[in-house]
Order: structure tokens, then C-alpha cells, then sequence
């Protein structure tokens, strides 16, 4: 059997990942301040990062570090209201590169906790994303990585519950907990659709393709919340996944023995970093015997 690779068509940056990036390259073409600064990673792909870092680009969690005139661009994941408000204060150049959907699963949970109780969400706690999106909420909020965390959570029946998810979550899983909140609850919950599209469908062609494969390899950031969804998602469907973050990391014994493979990335990985992994990987397989 002659080996083959099929390559997802979702593979590469999402459309927050593009805005955010065009956003800093038009920041570092304009150069109308002292500094530009990255308020955290503005994504989460440390090759990206060292690529803007060689332009000037610093990168810190310190709202308080940037200096009057100095331009700082608020990460792809968001930040916490507070530290906005903080920055805010500040005599700087803000450039807003939120994720429009992270955004909208911002201001989505902002409305709709203030009828609620008690706010859920489903997410990764020490994901950026995340914090933003919890200080968002006006009622009391509990976070929670899966549906077995969830039930650990007290619910209490006669309260109303608000629940949303980080938006590079699960969507099959987010669906089974809706389906246990609404058996627990007497009313029932404000369910938000807060996970994105681009993650939903690059998730359901990963499986797709996992599917017909015996060897899955995954590109992108090890920090990379939707890249490591994907390896997730995939190893439930294919014998072997592999998570790289550039073609330096994959060697010919990884695929000796395989004859079906599938290539796919996350969503701030670099097309260029795809194609030097899909042709690295053509030619390991023509060496391979």
C-alpha cells in the first residue's frame, strides 16, 4: 500500500488570529510610539512570537509596565475587565486584538448573568481566555475542565444557572453537560453557544480525518489551548497522535510503520510551519522502508 497524507483544510490561523496579527503588523508599520507592547502573548505560537519579539515587540503581563505613548495591544484571548480598566487609566495607544468571538462571549456572558444565580463555565482554568471571561460574569461563577468536574459542583435545583464555555471548548462535551444540568435542574439553564465555529468545524474534520488514519499529527503551539483540543479529540478516534510544534520535531522513527497519515493544525499555528511539516513528512515517507 502506498502511503498517503491527507491534509485538513481547516489546518492554520483562524480568523481572530488573522485580525490580531494584521492588527500588530499595521501597529509596527505605523510606528507612532515609543513601544509597542503585547499585553501577554497576543497567541499562543512561540514561533509567531519570536517573530514579532525580533521586530521590537515586548511582551508582559504588566499592565502597569507600559509608558505614556507607549502602544499596547490587548491579546487575541482578551484580558480581565480589570486590567482593561487599569490600562485604560493609562496614557498609552490601546489596540483591541480580541477575538471578535471571544469578545462576543464576553459581552454574551456579561448579559446574560445578571438574571442568573449562580454562572458556569466550562474552560481550562489557567487559559487567559478564561480569566477574561470569568470577570465578565455579575453572578457568582464556577469554573469546571469537564463534565466529571462538574459533578462535584453543589447545584442547587431551585436556583437559576447561567452556563457558557471557553470558546475553543468541546462541543460534543458541552452538549452532554447541558443535557446533566437540564435533568438537575427544576429550571431551566441559560445555555450560551460561546464555543466558535472555526473551532467547531476544525475539531469535526480533525475526527473525520482521524477516522481514516493510523497515524494523526497534530501542529501548533504546546500552550495552545485549541491545538491541544485537537490531539484530544483525535486520539479518541486514531490509534496515533502525534503533537508537534514545528518539522524539527518529527524524525522518521515516529512514522516508521504506518501507511495512512493525516495533518492538521491548530489555529495560530503559520501556514508556512504546515507546509515544512507536510513535506518533511512526504519525504520521510518516501525514505521510509
Amino acid at each position: 500500500m502506498v502511503p498517503e497524507i491527507m491534509l485538513a483544510d481547516s489546518a492554520g490561523f483562524c480568523m481572530g488570529v488573522s485580525l490580531a496579527l494584521n492588527k500588530l503588523d499595521k501597529a509596527l508599520e505605523e510606528k507612532n510610539s515609543r513601544k509597542i507592547f503585547t499585553l501577554g502573548p497576543i497567541i499562543h505560537n512561540p514561533q509567531v512570537l519570536a517573530h514579532y519579539q525580533e521586530k521590537g515587540v515586548k511582551i508582559t503581563e504588566n499592565p502597569d509596565e507600559p509608558s505614556t505613548g507607549d502602544t499596547v495591544l490587548i491579546r487575541a484571548h482578551g484580558v480581565p475587565l480589570a486590567v482593561e480598566r487599569r490600562l485604560q487609566g493609562k496614557q498609552v495607544h490601546i489596540i483591541d486584538a480580541t477575538c471578535p468571538k471571544v469578545k462576543r462571549a464576553q459581552l454574551l456572558i456579561r448579559k446574560n448573568s445578571r438574571k442568573a444565580d449562580y454562572t458556569l463555565l466550562y474552560g481550562e482554568p489557567e487559559h487567559p481566555e478564561v480569566k477574561g471571561l470569568l470577570s465578565y460574569a455579575h453572578s457568582r461563577a464556577y469554573l469546571f475542565e469537564d463534565l466529571d468536574a462538574l459533578t462535584g459542583i453543589p447545584l442547587d435545583p431551585e436556583k437559576n444557572y447561567c452556563l457558557a464555555a471557553q470558546t475553543t471548548q468541546d462541543r460534543q462535551q458541552f452538549k452532554a453537560i447541558s443535557r446533566y444540568l437540564c435533568s438537575r435542574l427544576k429550571n431551566d439553564p441559560v445555555i450560551l453557544d460561546t464555543i466558535c465555529d472555526a473551532t467547531k468545524n476544525r475539531q469535526i474534520e480533525t475526527i473525520e480525518i482521524a477516522k481514516k488514519v493510523d497515524c494523526l499529527i497534530v501542529v501548533g503551539g504546546k500552550n495552545s489551548g485549541n491545538t491541544r483540543r485537537l490531539c484530544k479529540v483525535a486520539t479518541e478516534h486514531c490509534p496515533t497522535c502525534i503533537h508537534i510544534e514545528t518539522q524539527d520535531e518529527l524524525d522518521i522513527e515516529m512514522i516508521s510503520g504506518y501507511t495512512k497519515f493525516g495533518l492538521t493544525a491548530g489555529a495560530s499555528t503559520p501556514d508556512d510551519t504546515i507546509n515544512k511539516v507536510y513535506h518533511l513528512l512526504k519525504s520521510m515517507i518516501a525514505q521510509s522502508p
